[in-house]
């Protein structure tokens, strides 16, 4: 429904801006020609400012600065990253990553004199020196970038932040600032387990159900209860266990205090993979993450992740990563994770990352996005597969059932060219698409080389339907799919079944720290940033494409899956043992 012409919040906003670009113009220091760099014209639908900031109240922030060679990093990690390439699996040092993504010397150099100039110490807070940290009062944040900061509270969830809606930094300084944050992005907190919900019969069954004789291969408890033995025999995953542990960890990122709980695994275990029971999981928390072992606190989203990947990755080590509440980079510890997995050793350091977590690609500003992209850009480049989960709200975004949308909502980081998006596939094989599946195309980032024709093809597929509510010239996602329903954990003690795509992402990430396992034993190079070898012709003759479904939301059918990549499956379900072949490796004799 439209708002009213000129609503309440609309006249409040309106005031504000316009009280914050008055501080613009009047540059109070006095001292250096200021410019704006970023603003909003409005407050984002689900906040509401609630209150000034005290002059005293310390604010964190931190300065982006430009780097060095941002598009030579890009080409690099692309070589490395194609199957084609003669330079295919030379992954990079992170010493060899700072050198293209340090600032230039000349921009460093002014935006400390900037600093200096108003009695601030910066800190560097990244590897190769290009995020500066400072803490400043309020009201000198208010001086320092000629805007005015209020307190914006989140309706739903009360929680408060400070920002603002534009801010300016010196004309000079604009090519040697990338952006400056936390300021005008204001990204939800994210909510406890977004995706582990629990089976709504109703919902579940919304997808048309098939009669297929291939149904008779696996077991038919498999189609209302799915289990690791389940998806062994649905995508050949081995029940042997790994073999090289040195060099291959798993990493599974937690945030918003979800804890995996050694007691619920220890059940899953013992029910599901005996052969794995008091098989573990290491904990490194970034932060202050912490992981409470109280039975009760145990996160749902935290055990599935944790559930499906030490027992669906026999052998392989897996880090559990708690990512706490102290964090400023603005985007809930992201940037911060990268960073810190950057700095450890190639043997610590995860070769697979899965995420089960994400949002609405409209809640992070462009700048911010970059900056999340280009972080994972960095992991890839060190040899490290990113994988996220698409999301549960179809073409409407990051939550189930978005109806009240005009045009379609991309999600994030699924947006981003250098992350591995997973949505949702249910059934017996051949699957389905799950029908939350979150898949579209991206606002913000322009389709990458690897799928230009595949997003092309779907495009000129579907016509004209659709004009108008997504970005025809976008990144598609999700670029793969799996389970996504009728998953079972334990959790608090008992089991429950549970959907949505962040159960996709960590068996998707098992299936592929196992095919890592198989190369690390034959001396090769772990596979790394996996897009352009999973869009090349021996990487999609490994998934089984999903043909049948659609993603429903703001008040549409979605999309629908086809015959090749699709924006609700992508090229479709894993096979372990084709992974094998696709790398070069006979799986008969491993």
């Amino acid at each position: 429904m439209a708002q009213p012409f000129c609503s309440p919040a609309m006249i409040a906003t309106s005031l504000l801006l316009a009280a914050i670009l008055a501080v613009v113009s009047a540059n109070p220091l006095g001292r250096r020609a200021m410019a704006i760099h970023e603003k909003r014209n409005a407050v984002p639908a689900g906040f509401v400012q609630s209150g000034s900031v005290p002059a005293s109240k310390e604010i964190t922030l931190r300065i982006a600065l430009t780097n060095t060679d941002i598009a030579g990093l890009e080409k690099t990690v692309y070589e490395i990253s194609d199957p084609a390439n003669t330079l295919y699996g030379q992954h990079l040092t992170p010493e060899q990553v700072a050198e293209f993504v340090k600032p230039t010397a000349e921009g460093l150099a002014a935006v400390t004199e900037w600093l200096s100039e108003n009695d601030i110490s910066p800190k560097s807070v990244s590897n190769a020196g290009d995020l500066l940290q400072i803490t400043i009062p309020a009201s000198k944040a208010d001086e320092l970038l000629s805007t005015k900061f209020s307190t914006f509270k989140h309706v739903e969830s009360g929680v408060e932040s400070i920002r603002t809606l534009a801010y300016s930094v010196p004309a000079s300084l604009k090519p040697h600032i990338q952006f400056v944050h936390p300021t005008i992005a204001f990204t939800a907190p994210l909510r406890g387990p977004p995706g582990v919900t629990a089976i709504n019969t109703k919902r579940a069954l919304g997808q048309k159900k098939r009669k297929d004789p291939i149904e008779e291969r696996y077991p038919a408890s498999c189609a209302t209860v799915v289990t690791p033995a389940c998806l062994q025999a649905f995508y050949g995953i081995p029940t042997a266990k790994a073999t090289s542990s040195a060099n291959n960890v798993l990493g599974v990122a937690g945030y918003v205090e979800q804890f995996a709980n050694q007691a619920d695994l220890q059940r899953f275990l013992g029910a599901l993979r005996p052969d794995l029971v008091n098989t573990t999981f290491s904990l490194q928390t970034i932060d202050g993450g912490t992981n409470d072992q109280t039975l009760a606190n145990s996160g749902g989203e935290a055990v599935l992740d944790i559930e499906y990947t030490v027992g669906l990755a026999g052998g392989v080590p897996v880090t559990f990563i708690s990512v706490g509440e102290d964090n400023n980079d603005g985007v809930m510890g992201a940037i911060d994770i990268v960073t810190s997995l950057l700095g450890e050793t190639d043997e610590v350091r995860p070769k697979v990352l899965t995420t089960s977590y994400g949002v609405n690609e409209e809640d992070i500003t462009i700048a911010l996005s970059r900056g999340v992209c280009q972080a994972y850009m960095q992991l890839g480049a060190v040899g490290t597969s990113v994988l996220f989960s698409s999301g549960d709200g179809g073409v409407g975004g990051s939550d189930f059932q978005q109806v009240n949308c005009t045009v379609f909502v991309p999600t994030a980081p699924s947006g981003c060219p250098f992350i591995t998006s997973v949505g949702g596939s249910v059934g017996l094989p051949p699957q389905v698409a799950a029908n939350f599946s979150s898949g579209g195309f991206s606002n913000y980032f322009t389709v990458p080389y690897y799928q230009a024709n595949d997003v092309s093809a779907y495009i000129a597929s579907i016509g004209d339907q659709y004009a108008g509510l997504y970005n025809t010239t976008g990144r598609g996602y999700p670029d793969i799919a799996a389970q996504a329903e009728n998953v079972k954990i334990a959790w608090k003690g008992n089991f429950t079944q549970v959907e949505g795509t962040s159960a996709a992402s960590p068996i998707s990430a098992s299936i592929f720290a196992l095919v890592n396992d198989k190369l690390i034993a034959a001396g090769k190079p772990v596979l790394g940033f996996l897009n352009p070898f999973l869009y090349s012709a021996a990487g999609r003759a490994a998934f089984t494409d999903v043909t049948y479904g659609t993603n429903p939301g703001c008040n549409t059918d979605g999309f629908s899956a086809s015959t090749g990549w699709d924006p609700v499956t992508g090229l479709g379900t894993p096979n372990y043992e084709l992974l094998l072949t696709a790398v070069g490796l006979d799986h008969h004799s491993h």
